[in-house]
């Protein structure tokens, strides 16, 4: 259980800082690439967590997360397009 937590807090550190600096800094698709990159991060953190504090009724949030954040780019893709 540990394991988990500890390779969950390596992922959040290690992966989602380089994907809050993008959607921080830089222009409209670079901020959207980091959404895209923070929503991927975030789908096995999620598991992770999960599993390591054996809640499995916790399952739906990472799974409905990878299918809203694809959307959401999309979304956002067509907006950008728009504006162009």
């Amino acid at each position: 259980m540990t394991l988990l937590l500890g390779a969950g807090l390596v992922l959040i550190l290690g992966a989602l800082a380089p994907a809050v600096w993008l959607g921080v800094r830089g222009s409209a698709l670079e901020r959207l690439v980091g959404l895209q990159m923070a929503g991927a991060v975030l789908v096995p953190v999620l598991l992770l967590l999960t599993y390591g504090y054996g809640q499995s009724s916790y399952l739906i949030v990472p799974l409905v997360l990878a299918v809203l954040s694809f959307a959401g780019v999309l979304v956002f893709l067509r907006l950008l397009d728009s504006r162009s």
